[in-house]
């Protein structure tokens, strides 16, 4: 299966830290992100996991739940969490999934086929850093993946978020470097007439690009 932008995010049964879960049903009517570690007890994943519990307020004021995986077992994963909170002065409160056989990482294409020393014992692949951005629809709004020896930058997932729930909102795209709060694009399915009509400040750079204040 080709996961692309608009996807149904593929359903799964998992074993995670917090229970077992079968996706869809865990997305429920929120907006979800899922993200991929290639290991257990790994340094990079150890700090971005830290970054993410600390996060937690910011997640929460978004309605987001975030959901990790890890190609582990789940009695690795509550050691790993002992470490990640003790790293990182954290308290990390959501679910990991343990898949140590890669049948989720299989599914969403996770798997490293770029780096041939990220493999574990028998040979196969870890995953690479992969995040799937998933709307309260079940539908996939981003992906990026990020090699194994790169942590990501979860400030920049933030923005993606709020980008794309003020895109759902108002007819508005965001431009480059845009940061939660700048002005936005009148999307251009909007004409400049209606523009003025919808919102203040209508700035007129090009035909094609309207400036207005961010709505929030």
């Amino acid at each position: 299966m080709v996961l692309r932008l608009g996807s149904i995010a593929p359903d799964f049964e998992a074993q995670t830290t917090k229970g077992n879960i079968k996706f869809h049903e865990f997305i429920g009517d929120k907006w979800t992100i899922l993200f991929s570690h290639p290991a257990d007890f790994t340094p990079v994943c150890t700090t971005e996991l830290g970054l993410v519990a600390a996060l937690e307020d910011e997640w929460e004021k978004r309605g987001v739940q975030v959901i990790g995986l890890s190609a582990n077992g789940l009695e690795d994963h509550a050691k790993w969490i002992e470490d990640i909170n003790e790293v990182n002065s954290v308290e990390l409160n959501f679910p990991i999934i343990a898949d140590a056989d890669r049948k989720v990482s299989e599914l969403y294409d996770m798997l490293d086929h770029q780096d041939a020393s990220n493999v574990d014992a028998k040979g196969i692949p870890f995953t690479v850093r992969s995040v799937f951005i998933i709307d309260p629809k079940k539908s996939i709004r981003l992906i990026l993946s990020y090699p194994a020896s790169t942590g990501r930058n979860f400030d920049e997932i933030l923005r993606v978020v709020d980008s794309l729930q003020l895109g759902d909102q108002h007819r508005i795209t965001t431009p480059g470097n845009w940061k939660k709060g700048d002005d936005v694009i009148v999307h251009p399915s909007v004409t400049t007439e209606e523009a003025h009509k919808i919102f203040k400040n209508v700035r007129v750079v090009k035909p094609y690009l309207r400036l207005t204040k961010s709505p929030f």
